[in-house]
């Protein structure tokens, strides 16, 4: 099937390097800024872990800098550009944006099918950030960021991949060295200096690229809705997850270590859960024998969950939230972390 599809994904690839190669000779403009933006993408169509590289960004540089975030809120109902508020729900602005204000109260973020018109939004804002996080900005070209992060699944790497339809490519593998930092996601916690060996043949990066490696770690779940009461997680006899990611597998294999029985349902990536899907998801946790027994969700879909309208379906059931965070194994290019607080220090001092 692969090989029949291959002549579809080249004529996708000739588009896409006439458009790179507009923006290259600037007859398609890309616009600049003075402030640090930080871009973070990926060339597959998800799964690479933006989300907690985007909220690590904003831990590492919240405290020192008025940071924001704009993204353009994937799967929203609610078109334009337009800021956050508390009351934002993820069906107005998307789960990841919805995540982000949640996680964020203290910060902007920023939504807007047009990028340029997200950032006149929050530099015309009464606290215009110092430093811009973009969110999935890797395609969208018409703002240039100063530092460009480029996210790759560690068991996909875009190296191995094909180009839509063939593959899971939305992007040429060439416009990887437009990118300033490659991070490798999801690798194991304990690495071997084998592996490191095999991702940097298969990568073959330019001189003036780092290459970082990360895994995620998992932290306490918490009750939907209540992100400030963590809960240590004990061992259950059964635990029901529900996701609609396109990559499960990490939290599978942590959930399958916190339980003698795992039981998943899987939906799509972004999925808007309807009342049918909530009954399943209620009558899937009732025919699980024994009492000791969860519900186990991400933060992406426990948006989206408390977000619909037939939840009430669901709210006396023992719901947790995992949350993940990116932690970063040692590296020949020194620290991720101070890459990034380098860039931001020098950029600054620029502006």
């Amino acid at each position: 099937m692969r090989k029949l599809l291959l002549p579809l994904a080249a004529v996708y690839q000739l588009i896409l390097i006439i458009r790179h190669w507009l923006y290259d000779l600037g007859l398609l403009k890309s616009k600049t800024y003075t402030i640090p933006l930080i871009g973070v993408g990926n060339l597959s169509f998800g799964g690479t872990g933006k989300t907690p590289m985007v909220e690590h960004l904003v831990r590492l540089l919240g405290t020192a800098y008025t940071t924001a975030i704009l993204s353009r809120g994937y799967k929203r109902k609610r078109k334009g550009a337009f800021l956050l508020d508390s009351s934002s729900s993820a069906y107005e602005a998307g789960d990841e944006a919805r995540q982000y204000k949640l996680k964020f109260p203290h910060i902007q973020v920023a939504v807007a099918e047009k990028r340029v018109e997200g950032m006149k939004l929050l530099l015309d804002s009464i606290n215009p950030p110092e430093v811009v996080v973009l969110d999935d900005v890797f395609q969208h070209r018409a703002i240039r960021p100063g530092l460009n992060i480029l996210l790759t699944d560690y068991h996909k790497l875009y190296a191995d991949d094909f180009l839509f339809p063939a593959g899971t490519l939305r992007d040429t593998v060439l416009a990887a060295k437009r990118a300033d930092i490659i991070v490798v996601t999801k690798t194991p916690a304990v690495m071997s200096p084998y592996i490191w060996e095999e991702i940097m043949r298969s990568l073959k990066l330019k001189p003036h690229q780092k290459v970082f490696l990360s895994y995620l770690e998992f932290g306490d779940p918490y009750p939907i809705g209540k992100p400030d009461k963590p809960q240590p997680f004990k061992d259950f006899s059964s635990i029901l997850l529900v996701t609609g990611i396109v990559n499960p597998y990490p939290l599978i294999e942590h959930a399958r270590r916190k339980c003698n029985d795992l039981f998943h349902r899987a939906y799509p990536d972004h999925h808007a859960f309807s009342e049918k899907d909530l009954f399943e998801i209620r009558q899937a946790f009732q025919h699980i024998i024994g009492s000791n027994k969860i519900i186990l969700t991400t933060e992406k879909d426990a948006a989206r969950l408390a977000d619909s309208p037939y939840f009430s379906r669901l709210e006396s059931l023992p719901i947790l939230v995992q949350p993940v965070q990116v932690a970063f194994h040692d590296s020949v290019y020194g620290n991720f972390d101070q890459t990034i607080i380098d860039y931001v220090r020098k950029a600054s001092a620029n502006s």
